[in-house]
């Protein structure tokens, strides 16, 4: 029998990439729930306890909510908000930080998928932090240019209306006060002291992502050098599928934020010199920053392989 998947919010960004992945695939049955009743509490709870896997593609506090309705005990969570993130009893659905991470989602039964920002930041910050290299109390800063689709419907529109503000040309920084929603699930899952001085920026292309952090050899716990702390993060990283490292300098001597848009891999770049150093995570904020995330997440539940619908 087939493992039975629902989405709950698949109208959303994240939600329609996630049934558009599913939907080629002859190995699931996706369950559909009519459209006039989307919003129906009694159905909704009735789709989400019928399924395998749940996928919550909602605003943080109608996560809750529809996470409140599952009764089915064999019932997997995956949600897409900001929900669950930091929330005792759910499984961070990064699989790449290590073997004992992969084996946790393997067998939770609740998954908070991760933030697009913090997926950037923590692909660089968690491994750094966990080999010793970088200090649990270093003052990280961080900036993130992200596709305007990572915004959702509105911002898509905003961005795509015939009569637009020519402002919008430009990058966007936001998030000034420092009170991102992200900046907990970083803070939590690299193990930091405090959070980074984090600086978001939407830019005028549909999807693709380049979060950068900012680091001073001086300052690190370990000295090392700019190859040298590329070459711990490839070891780090050795036999991933979704993550790579380029050659210390990058692959080309410039980076494009939108290189990996339509994929589901995460390329990490470092760059600098012996002084100063550049880490930059590279991916899709739809693909390993959200939807590609989601899918590699129940691929892994169900026992499927890791990459299927993603490759």
């Amino acid at each position: 029998m087939k493992p039975k998947v629902y989405i709950d919010g698949q109208s959303g960004t994240t939600g329609l990439q996630i049934r558009e992945r599913l939907e080629k695939r002859s190995d699931i049955e996706l369950l559909r729930i009519d459209e006039d009743k989307r919003h129906d509490s009694a159905e909704r709870k009735k789709f989400l306890n019928a399924a395998d896997v749940a996928f919550l593609c909602l605003p943080d506090d109608g996560a809750r909510e529809a996470a409140a309705m599952v009764e089915n005990p064999d019932t997997c969570i995956i949600d897409a908000s900001t929900a669950h993130r930091t929330a005792e009893g759910w499984t961070y659905g990064f699989p790449e930080l290590s073997g004992e991470q992969r084996a946790a989602i393997q067998a939770s039964r609740r998954i908070a998928n991760p933030g697009c920002h913090a997926t950037g930041l923590i692909s660089s910050t968690a491994p750094l932090v966990r080999m010793g290299i970088l200090p649990a109390d270093y003052p990280l800063t961080c900036f993130s240019l992200t596709g305007y689709s990572g915004g959702g419907k509105k911002m898509i529109a905003e961005y795509e209306a015939p009569e637009r503000d020519g402002r919008l040309a430009s990058g966007r920084l936001y998030a000034l006060t420092q009170k991102h929603k992200h900046l907990p699930e970083m803070v939590k899952v690299c193990g930091l002291a405090h959070p980074p001085v984090f600086v978001p920026v939407v830019e005028d292309f549909y999807k693709g992502m380049a979060t950068t952090i900012l680091l001073q050899s001086a300052l690190l716990a370990k000295p090392v050098t700019g190859q040298e702390l590329r070459d711990a993060l490839a070891e780090y990283y050795a036999g991933q599928r979704f993550v790579t490292v380029a050659p210390y300098g990058g692959d080309e001597p410039v980076l494009f934020a939108s290189a990996l848009a339509g994929t589901n891999q995460l390329r990490l770049v470092v760059a600098g010199n012996d002084g100063q150093i550049t880490v930059t995570a590279l991916f899709d904020n739809l693909g390993k920053g959200a939807s590609g995330a989601a899918v590699q997440n129940m691929n892994l539940v169900l026992g499927f392989d890791e990459g299927a619908g993603l490759e």
